[in-house]
């Protein structure tokens, strides 16, 4: 992958007390967990972190940020010539055309999906599922919109998935391969792993695994107006409809940052634009500000990561600070050593205990050792990590940490490394027992007989 350019933050005016600052806001407060950052200036990286067990190479779930992505390959094959905006959606799929028979079902246009415009009042995924799970485009067609197609915004699933059907359908590819020549190889991004539904069909509303670093760099190639080195990759026609506001979505005067207007799978905000995922995704591009900050967190509260990165960033980019290198070598301080917290405690001995409450079904008994967790599957797996003092050691996609948090409780946190996601061990030592659940449930559809590895895994599920 080519290097994208470091430097100091005072090297690009910015002054890194805010950054600080920033991280301080977001960085062991309550209800908000970061696990990366990237944030560029002119085209530079100027700070750039990643909380153990998470590393600059790991993959990480994206969930809805996948979105811009499927709206960047909406952009190359509209300037192909092989996306009509104002074509209707059932055009495309003209094995429907007999069925689909509402006029307003009919009415809906390619620039109503790509902007969460088709007209229906409220997210309609599940209902598409429900209608026809194996062609989820034929469930979303066959539901009337019971607003007005080009005017009525709901965010919902459904539409990015009929879009990224739409791309498949004319191009013959997954958006994974079309993609590949167009924007991961230029762009210098070596992995990207989407799930699918049915298998064969990249979902395009969620699901995309890559690295923070890509996302930085396709925020930084909306930044430059389609441009890479030199190279105009993406049509500036398609970076300008994608990141202006196509249709309202509530009151600007709000605050919120989720009212400011919607374009093509792509956030208008107070401040810039930005494509976002469930629990704190983030690849937020500044161009008054000439920045971009791609994030990866565990929060329910995203509008109070963007509150910091207003209140503290929009300032430091203002002007290096006079004492410009102290500042800089404080915040490399502060980008030094960050991992997630351990359950406060003391070691652990061992001990062998069996589910009384668990949010996976097939998860029975799980075994620990004082350097090893291993989790028993009723399904016959079994799964050994290790255990260590003073650190996240990771084994496959998984990392563990255990602690005794009283007389009569052992706490274990098991992290999935490529998801947001932690679940977190209730082991009573009078009893035996344990409880487990998720600190944040993972978004998509699960039945009760998935295996742990399927949450780990983007290869492993169909729908996410």
């Amino acid at each position: 992958m080519p290097v994208l350019p470091r430097c100091a933050p005072s090297a690009q005016a910015t002054d890194a007390r805010g950054i600080v600052a920033f991280l301080d806001a977001i960085d062991g407060v309550a209800g908000i967990e970061p696990h990366s950052l990237m944030l560029l200036r002119r085209g530079h990286v100027i700070a750039e972190g990643w909380w153990a067990p998470y590393t600059p190479e790991g993959l990480q779930h994206l969930y809805s940020l996948s979105k811009s992505f499927t709206s960047t390959a909406a952009g190359f094959a509209w300037a192909e010539g092989l996306l009509d905006l104002d074509a209707p959606v059932v055009s495309y799929f003209p094995e429907l055309d007999s069925e689909i028979t509402n006029p307003r079902s009919r009415s809906i246009l390619v620039r109503h999906i790509a902007s969460m415009s088709a007209g229906h009042s409220s997210e309609q995924w599940d209902r598409a599922l429900a209608a026809d799970y194996a062609d989820p485009v034929r469930g979303f067609l066959l539901e009337p919109p019971d607003g007005t197609p080009g005017v009525t915004f709901a965010y919902s699933q459904s539409t990015t998935y009929t879009l990224g059907a739409i791309i498949q359908r004319v191009t013959g590819q997954t958006l994974t391969e079309f993609l590949r020549p167009r924007l991961f190889q230029p762009l210098g991004i070596e992995q990207a792993a989407w799930r699918q539904h049915p298998p064969g069909r990249d979902i395009g509303f969620a699901g995309l695994h890559t690295t923070t670093e890509a996302v930085a760099r396709l925020g930084q190639l909306y930044l430059q107006c389609g441009v890479w080195e030199g190279r105009q990759l993406l049509a500036p026609e398609w970076v300008a409809k994608a990141t202006r506001a196509q249709v309202d979505n509530g009151d600007p005067r709000s605050g919120s940052d989720w009212t400011q207007g919607y374009g093509f799978q792509f956030w208008m905000a107070r401040h810039g634009y930005r494509g976002d995922g469930a629990y704190g995704q983030f690849c937020v591009v500044l161009p008054e500000q000439d920045a971009v900050l791609a994030l990866t967190a565990e929060t329910e509260d995203m509008q109070a990561v963007l509150d910091a990165a207003w209140t503290h960033l929009l300032p430091a980019f203002e002007g290096a600070a006079e004492d410009s290198a102290e500042a800089d070598a404080a915040l490399t301080r502060r980008l030094t050593g960050l991992r997630l917290p351990f359950p406060a405690g003391q070691e652990f001995a061992g001990g062998e205990f069996t589910a009384t409450r668990s949010v996976l079904p097939l998860l029975k008994q799980i075994t620990l050792a004082p350097d090893a967790l291993t989790l028993y599957e009723s399904n016959g797996i079994t799964t050994t990590l290790p255990l260590s003092t003073g650190s996240w050691p990771v084994s496959g996609h998984l990392a563990a940490r255990a602690a005794q948090t009283d007389a009569d409780t052992v706490t274990v946190h098991l992290q999935l490394v490529r998801t947001p996601h932690k679940l977190c061990f209730s082991c009573d030592l009078r009893t035996g027992m344990f409880e487990v659940e998720w600190r944040t449930t993972p978004l998509g559809e699960r039945r009760d007989d998935t295996p742990l590895s399927a949450f780990a895994d983007p290869g492993s599920a169909n729908v996410s």
